[in-house]
């Protein structure tokens, strides 16, 4: 049976019931329909956030298709609140680049899913349409800009670093030529595409604490140079009205609900490997504002979301998890301890075994932040109880918790021991949240720390673009900035075919890009794209629209 096949056998509660548990009444929320609803940001309590349990979903390097972080992240918000704990989960919204490409959707699986599937895999609430708009109303307003005579600000073309956003994965679209046609047709000029969760407005929008702020973060983007070498950024376009306008209604939180009728709130879609892989500070702070326990994720392995966001958005919003659950599958384990990836469903102790490392440095990258970790055994029904066996006996070792979530099979039901061990740790109280590095500290310590002690390198080395970014970073004054790397989520390293626990490899900066609208600069790293392509076969080829108008083959 299909994810899609038990979502479509759920009865959905009305979105009112659910705003009900959450203490709020159909006049205080904004209807979209019978089953989804916007969240007004009124509703964020900051006296309470101190009160409310934050706990962070994580997971160990992925394999290709992912390893359910998002399913035990909404499995365990079922199972908490089974045990009495009154429990919101916040999740980040799908983009339609997975989605018809290889990983599918994001909103869980099986019995551990966030409905309606269908919606909040497509066009959900508008918010990514809304954030692509905002983003390429800017690209559309410099360019007019360089063709104006009678407005024009001066902008040196061959200095824009904004390009344009589409939410699909189109590498056809990486790098292009525009302006092309004659005078009245615009400057020609080389630019590209990046897909809309790289955005910086998404980042932006991710971050912002209230439309105040996201209108004063909009207006911090840097565009580029004048002739002169004057930085110009969207507030000398006056841009920042405009784009806050179109984002008006993409700022507030979304509500939907899970397979068994808890409350769920999704807003924002960064991923992890090319930007900071957190959804908003508004929704995280509305789910510990509305509820006791508040289950969030972060994109692909520890080393990249995680780090992310504890760095970036903790540090920026002074929010201070309380546990942080570590997802870990067998067949990324079997995959890190070298077995084929096409042999993951074959047991295979020794690939287990071999594959722990993995599992153990990014446990040792948790505890870095003062946190002890609660290892999640995400169950797949290929694994046996020998494999299994070796991940216990590994954390009983450790002296950490551990506990098999069967949470695709059997939902809540299926993660009240993880509930049990999240909750004895959080009671434990032994938590002394510190960020990794402090953000005076120049950039190459800042990228240095994230590389040497989140990754394992031994060293960082610069191309010629990210040296002369460098330049303008220092030249802006843009240096205190947190670092945010774009790297590849397949290893700890930059190179994707270093699996397990590479060590005493060199991380290759190759370029840097400026993100000063959301306050943080992205070295890019390896091979890694902003605007990723599709594989051979993409989950498009499988989705189709039958004769009753239902959507089918959607995972």
């Amino acid at each position: 049976m299909t994810d899609l096949d038990i979502a479509s056998q759920c009865k959905l509660e009305p979105i009112t019931k659910i705003a009900d548990k959450l203490g709020l009444n159909a006049e205080e929320i904004e209807m979209y329909g019978k089953y989804k609803a916007k969240l007004p940001l009124n509703k964020i309590n900051e006296e309470k956030l101190n009160k409310s349990k934050l706990i962070l979903v994580t997971a160990i390097s992925p394999t290709p298709a992912g390893e359910g972080k998002t399913t035990i992240s909404i499995g365990l918000s079922e199972g908490l609140n089974k045990l009495g704990k009154q429990t919101t989960v916040v999740l980040r919204e799908p983009s339609l680049g997975p989605v018809f490409g290889i990983k599918g959707g994001a909103t869980g699986g099986g019995y551990s899913q966030v409905l309606p599937m269908e919606d909040i895999n497509l066009h959900f609430t508008g918010d990514f349409s809304a954030i692509e708009k905002a983003h390429n109303l800017l690209a559309a307003i410099i360019d007019n800009n360089l063709q104006s005579k009678t407005n024009s600000l001066g902008i040196d073309p061959r200095t824009v670093v904004w390009k344009r956003v589409m939410d699909l994965n189109d590498r056809a679209l990486r790098n292009v030529v525009i302006g092309l046609g004659g005078t009245t047709s615009g400057v020609p000029r080389e630019t590209g595409f990046d897909i809309t969760a790289a955005s910086e407005i998404m980042a932006i929008l991710c971050l912002s604490k209230d439309l105040e702020n996201l209108k004063e973060r909009l207006g911090n983007i840097f565009v580029g140079y004048t002739f002169d070498k004057k930085p110009i950024y969207a507030r000398d376009l006056k841009a920042e009205g405009a784009m806050t306008a179109l984002l008006k209604d993409a700022i507030k939180p979304n509500l939907v609900q899970t397979i068994e009728g808890n409350p769920a709130i999704i807003h924002g879609g960064p991923f992890a490997n090319i930007a900071q892989g957190t959804n908003t500070v508004i929704a995280t702070k509305m789910g510990m504002s509305l509820s006791d326990y508040t289950v969030t994720e972060a994109g692909f392995g520890f080393d990249l979301g995680g780090e992310k966001f504890f760095n970036i958005k903790c540090q920026s919003s002074g929010l201070k998890p309380k546990a942080v659950v570590l997802t870990a599958t067998i067949r990324a384990l079997k995959y890190h301890g070298g077995a084929d990836l096409q042999d993951l469903k074959n047991s295979n102790v020794e690939a287990v075994k071999k594959g722990l490392p993995n599992l153990e440095k990014h446990l040792e990258n948790i505890q870095k932040f003062g946190i002890t970790p609660v290892i999640a055994i995400n169950k797949f029904q290929t694994d046996d109880e020998e494999e299994i066996k070796v991940i216990t006996d590994f954390a009983s070792k450790k002296e950490l918790p551990v506990a098999v979530a069967d949470v695709w099979a059997k939902g809540g039901e299926g993660a009240l021991d993880l509930g049990n061990e999240v909750i004895k740790v959080i009671e434990k109280n032994h938590v002394d949240f510190k960020p990794l590095y402090d953000w005076d500290k120049s950039v190459e310590e800042k990228i240095a720390t994230i590389a040497t002690k989140i990754y394992g390198a031994e060293h960082v080395e610069y191309g010629a673009k990210a040296r002369a970014a460098l330049k303008r970073i220092y030249d802006l004054k843009l240096d205190k900035l947190p670092i945010c790397v774009a790297k590849t989520q397949k290893s700890l390293s930059d190179d994707p075919k270093l699996l397990g626990r590479p060590k005493d490899f060199i991380l290759k900066v190759r370029e840097i890009e400026i993100a000063a609208g959301a306050g943080f600069i992205i070295p890019i790293t390896g091979d890694i794209m902003r605007m990723p392509g599709l594989p051979a076969h993409p989950a498009s080829e499988n989705i189709d629209v039958n004769s009753e108008g239902e959507i089918v083959g959607l995972f």
